[in-house]
């Protein structure tokens, strides 16, 4: 991650295949610029292929998930350390989908961030409200408490390396995007608290339908530093277009 304007981060998710990677991963090369920030957070088995194409570009590569455990006997599991074999710069750590499918608990979060931060690599922490928690007016506390759980036990390291990225759950997917006042509430929510922390140098992310129609208007916010961007960031076109936004 570097210390650019803003700072686009793609999420593939469950997608792509050897030649559709190669195709879109050619498109950003082509489009992108030398003081762009950007990365793509692949599927684990195609990060040798990340790494042998993005190498040398100004494009970086990570992972969507990590293993809180260094070795031993965790059957499917992939360690940081492994991650850092493949040059990976960045590991989206507790993203919604995690928490809410796999059972990812706060404490889990927290340890999968330490392993990232202490394998040299920057860990996306991801924080965010569902629906119902909304509605009931509790983002405040849901958002915060998620981050007070990696800022309380956090290592130097993880603080020094750390990306908070906050994702409305239910504008995952869904093509609603928070208001920009919301987006401006709780960035400036979460930005007190990583002070308080004496974490003056995180940068904060936003994501949750971002598009190429609308991350002007969310990058233009107070306090957002870039996005994190799911299925727009599988259109090579729409990507790119996001990525001129956060350059103006």
């Amino acid at each position: 991650m570097t210390n650019a304007a803003k700072t686009i981060v793609g999420n593939w998710k469950l997608h792509g295949s050897l030649q559709e990677n190669a195709a879109r991963l050619a498109a950003l090369k082509a489009g992108c610029r030398s003081d762009d920030a950007l990365a793509v957070c692949v599927p684990f088995p195609y990060l040798a292929q990340a790494q042998q194409l993005l190498q040398g570009s100004a494009i970086g590569w990570g992972a969507q998930n990590v293993s809180e455990h260094a070795k031993g006997a965790f059957t499917g599991e992939v360690s940081a350390t492994m991650l850092a074999d493949f040059g990976c710069g960045c590991v989206i750590v507790g993203h919604s989908e995690r928490r809410s499918l796999y059972g990812e608990d706060d404490a889990t979060v927290v340890r999968k961030a330490q392993a990232v931060a202490a394998a040299g690599m920057t860990p996306i922490v991801c924080v965010g409200e569902t629906l119902s928690e909304r509605e009931r007016g509790d983002t405040a506390q849901v958002v915060t408490r998620q981050l007070a759980a990696v800022l309380t036990v956090a290592s130097e390291e993880l603080k020094h390396r750390l990306v908070v990225a906050y994702e409305p759950v239910w504008a995952i997917g869904t093509g609603r995007a928070a208001s920009e006042e919301d987006v401006r509430e709780v960035h400036a929510l979460l930005r007190g608290q990583l002070k308080e922390a004496g974490v003056n140098g995180a940068r904060l992310l936003y994501g949750g339908s971002v598009k190429a129609n609308n991350a002007k208007a969310l990058l233009n916010i107070a306090g957002v530093d870039g996005a994190l961007v799911g299925g727009a960031s599988l259109d090579a076109e729409e990507f790119l277009a996001i990525v001129q936004a956060a350059r103006a």
